[in-house]
């Protein structure tokens, strides 16, 4: 298809590397407009480094900023030129883990109402006319509460674009095809043992009950292989230095965020579509492209 064009939705910078970065730079290298929103700045991360501890929210508070500097590095090794944050940079902020304290601050995501937060993202839908959006699923793909409130905010902006009712001076957008990206269970438990084969000299390799990210092989809909782009993955990884140690290259494609769980980055990625149609199939019964079964619409 002419142009084609996909909208990621994701929680905190470094999501989208982890999660969705092979992708995004294979549709960026193939010509499509790749538009990241991301939703706060990452504030409550558990910084890494020693050297830039200080910037931590019990310290200076100041790891916010510092991390736009890092997505800015990590969208350019992957090729998005497009990126925006919801609202503007520090409009929402990083709600924490599930339970944490922080889920009671007044501008956390999580305490956001979803149609107030979807006003902000309505407008960068009628604006980039996605034909795709990526995001996550109702549990938040490991049930963090920003990337739950992520899904739901993405989920109303979608319904809003297409509503001619909704009035703010743009013309409505239907976006033909949602997805959640995903891992199925046998991959990451392939990946488990890779990594104890590898026994990685800078993280402990955790149980798949640990990791707590996989689904069920049979909800995956589509795998998208990009392993030719993985390297522009594992360079957007180590731009976010505050948040994810990346092994040495000898080593393999393995990184650790603070909780020095191994994990193995992955050149195909997973999604499950949650609205649209399926286009044709390949290898597993999968689709292998997400835009797979589009023609060409108006706009």
């Amino acid at each position: 298809m002419k142009e084609p064009r996909i909208l990621f939705v994701h929680a905190h910078p470094d999501d989208e590397s982890i999660g969705t970065g092979a992708t995004m730079a294979k549709y960026a290298a193939e010509g499509a407009h790749v538009c990241l929103v991301t939703c706060t700045l990452g504030e409550e991360g558990e910084v890494i480094p020693e050297d830039l501890r200080h910037l931590a929210s019990d310290k200076e508070d100041r790891l916010g900023e510092y991390r736009i500097g890092e997505l800015a590095e990590a969208c350019a090794a992957l090729g998005v030129r497009d990126h925006r944050f919801l609202g503007g940079p520090g409009r929402w902020r990083d709600s924490g883990m599930m339970g944490a304290a922080t889920n009671d601050h007044p501008r956390c995501f999580w305490r956001a109402d979803p149609d107030t937060a979807a006003l902000d993202l309505v407008p960068v839908i009628r604006e980039v006319r996605p034909h795709v959006i990526v995001t996550y699923d109702e549990r938040g793909n490991y049930g963090h509460p920003d990337h739950i409130q992520a899904h739901r905010v993405t989920w109303r902006a979608y319904e809003l674009a297409a509503d001619p009712a909704h009035e703010d001076g743009a013309e409505p957008w239907r976006v033909s095809k949602v997805y959640a990206y995903a891992t199925p269970r046998t991959v990451l438990a392939r990946a488990i043992a890779v990594m104890r084969e590898a026994k990685l000299p800078f993280a402990r390799v955790a149980g798949l009950d640990e990791l707590g990210s996989g689904v069920p092989d049979g909800q995956v809909t589509s795998a998208v292989d990009a392993r030719a782009h993985l390297p522009a993955k594992i360079a957007a990884l180590r731009a976010h230095r505050t948040q994810i140690a990346v092994a040495p290259d000898e080593v393999g494609p393995f990184y650790a965020l603070s909780n020095n769980l191994g994990q193995q980055a992955f050149g195909t990625e997973y999604y499950i579509l949650q609205a649209g149609e399926l286009g044709p199939l390949g290898p597993g019964r999968r689709e292998r492209d997400l835009f797979a079964g589009l023609a060409d619409p108006p706009g």
